[in-house]
């Protein structure tokens, strides 16, 4: 259905697969987190996307670290404001070292860099969404829920 905004409203299949393709393909991924004295922190970083989960990596002593030890429920956001797709779970950290070999690999692949030969400690970054919302503007508003519970719907 095309709406008044020229926009064309997918439904939840659609949106998925949309959304998974997006998650293969893009870079940067905006990291919501929050210490409970300090409030939230908002970082970009780049991931990749095993098919299941995002995996991200930053600097052992980041904010971003400091906060999901405290706190592991996050929010991921891709960088497009007009299609949004938001992603929460929890996230679980794994020294640079100790990070499973395949997604430590494909990260490394995806960006021609390997934090795990860095002389400073990395910490990769694994979030398992819990909840998806995609929409492309107010008319996909109604129904961008697309995963709950872990469970990709449509």
């Amino acid at each position: 259905m095309q709406s008044t905004t020229g926009i064309t409203h997918r439904e939840v299949p659609e949106r998925r697969r949309h959304t998974l393709e997006r998650l293969a393909a893009e870079r940067d991924i905006w990291v919501s987190t929050a210490h409970p004295d300090h409030g939230p922190h908002q970082i970009p970083l780049w991931f990749s996307w095993d098919g299941r989960a995002v995996w991200m990596c930053t600097s052992a002593t980041s904010v971003t670290v400091r906060n999901v030890r405290k706190e592991p429920r996050v929010r991921l956001a891709l960088p497009d404001t007009f299609d949004v797709v938001l992603l929460q779970g929890e996230a679980e950290c794994f020294p640079d070292q100790n990070a499973p070999e395949d997604a430590a690999n494909a990260f490394a692949d995806k960006f021609g860099w390997d934090p795990r030969t860095e002389e400073d400690p990395f910490l990769y970054i694994r979030v398992e969404p819990k909840t998806v919302h995609a929409w492309r503007g107010e008319p996909e508003l109604r129904g961008r829920v697309i995963m709950r519970d872990g469970v990709w719907l449509g």
